[in-house]
């Protein structure tokens, strides 16, 4: 079976500084035998804002029909889900919270419904990466992003060891990350490394050739 990845860049500018680190860690994780990449950016496809009606604590689904029905399934399937963010305001960006918040589905299954999110023996067995790039170089400009991003990955069944962090500060300007010192080789580092976790992780079922 091949390691399925997920990849969410959430950014309203295409190809932007976060966008091209997702690039740099999926190229790496392309690289590797057995290695399935499905991409998403959320300025092509419709992720409405959650409306917190909490019809989905009855219904065991969100009322609207929007792409995040395709998104849904696609989340619950993946082996690895790498969410890609700019920082804006100390936090995700307007897109990305969406995506986030619109994942109370998956919360109202688990502590309402008590319906597992995946199978039982997937549990433990899912990787979550988080890249953000952030124009400040403050020492707590990720600490909002992170508390967000790990209530998506706590309610998607994805433990916090089992999250990878690239967190690139100083690129502000459209494609400054092309000439930080240590962007590229840090992104590629962590797509090997999320590899060699996840064949650690699911065992012979890998895709390892």
């Amino acid at each position: 079976m091949p390691i399925k990845v997920l990849a969410i860049a959430t950014g309203p500018r295409r190809h932007g500084n976060s966008e091209t680190l997702l690039d740099w860690v999926l190229a790496s994780m392309g690289e590797e035998p057995g290695v399935e990449i499905e991409k998403f950016s959320l300025e092509e496809i419709r992720v409405n804002p959650c409306r917190g009606c909490n019809a989905c604590e009855v219904l065991n689904r969100c009322v609207q029909r929007d792409d995040m029905d395709m998104l849904h399934d696609k989340i619950v399937a993946a082996d690895c889900i790498v969410f890609a963010t700019p920082i804006y305001c100390m936090g995700i960006c307007s897109q990305g919270k969406a995506l986030v918040d619109r994942a109370q589905v998956f919360r109202s299954r688990k502590y309402v419904l008590k319906i597992p999110v995946v199978p039982p023996e997937r549990k433990g067995k899912r990787l979550g990466i988080f890249i953000a790039a952030a124009g400040q170089k403050l020492d707590y400009v990720f600490d909002g992003a992170i508390m967000s991003v790990k209530c998506f990955f706590h309610v998607t069944e994805v433990k916090n060891k089992d999250i990878e962090y690239l967190l690139v500060r100083g690129v502000d300007a459209a494609g400054e990350v092309e000439t930080h010192p240590t962007a590229r080789e840090e992104a590629r580092a962590t797509g090997t490394r999320a590899v060699a976790r996840l064949r650690e992780m699911l065992g012979a079922s890998a895709g390892i050739l």
